[in-house]
């Protein structure tokens, strides 16, 4: 992550003619952050929270990546959609649980409703969760869920200027995904300019291009997630390995 977690720009305070409430409207979220993260950690289950704009393919990229990930790694979906479970439904069709989160007129999740997701799954089964979350470039970046990780989205046809004129959102980025490189040779883009543009606003941020249709660049993206694992809740020297160390 690049920058700290800011201030959500909606609302943060309330006033009048005569009066001024410096009301932090983000505290209670970052209450139910941490205590999503603490609930996370003592279960050793790590959270990777995929953001993007809408259509770029955070759910494609779901399927491809339950489709091929070690089948030790136990997973489970909190799937952020307004409305449907359209997209739930998609990732139901590989076996894991799946927790969809409608948020009606929201334009992201909150630690809230994560929370309420973690509920119901059964964490102490579980090694990863992915939170997919409602397609936006703006607000989902400025609300913690108690994740230990964001992945940000970004496919070719979106352009290379992305990251230039949606700066918040990859500052938060723990790791970059450009989607959609098969379609790479049917658009005039220049993948190693989007790639520049992204480390102009995160320079050491890991960037995987992939093609979640063709598997291109999937073995990237696939170790990286293992390689999170294996280093956050790998045992202490001297400690016995457990079913959560045998990644």
């Amino acid at each position: 992550m690049c920058a700290p977690n800011g201030n959500h720009q909606h609302s943060t305070t309330t006033a009048t003619p005569n009066t001024i409430l410096n009301l932090d409207l983000m505290d209670g979220n970052q209450r139910a952050a941490v205590a999503n993260h603490a609930r996370l950690e003592a279960e050793q289950v790590y959270c990777l929270n995929l953001m993007s704009s809408p259509g770029t393919g955070k759910t494609t990229l779901l399927e491809s990546t339950l489709g091929s990930l070690d089948i030790n790694i136990r997973t489970a979906v909190l799937e952020g959609d307004m409305t449907t479970e359209l997209d739930a439904d998609r990732l139901r069709a590989y076996g894991v649980p799946v927790v969809a989160i409608t948020t009606g007129r929201a334009c992201h999740l909150d630690a809230d409703m994560i929370g309420g997701g973690l509920d119901r799954l059964n964490l102490a089964a579980l090694d990863l969760v992915f939170i997919e979350n409602v397609g936006n470039l703006i607000c989902p970046a400025e609300y913690p869920l108690g994740e230990h990780a964001n992945v940000v989205l970004v496919s070719v046809t979106e352009g290379e200027d992305k990251p230039l004129k949606y700066p918040v959102m990859f500052y938060e980025a723990d790791c970059v995904v450009i989607t959609k490189t098969d379609l790479s040779p049917y658009l005039k883009v220049d993948i190693d300019k989007l790639k520049a543009n992204i480390r102009q606003i995160c320079p050491n941020v890991p960037v995987f291009a992939l093609s979640a249709e063709t598997g291109d660049g999937m073995p990237d993206w696939l170790n990286w997630i293992q390689k999170q694992l294996a280093e956050r809740f790998a045992p202490r020297p001297g400690e016995p390995i457990g079913e959560k160390g045998n990644w």
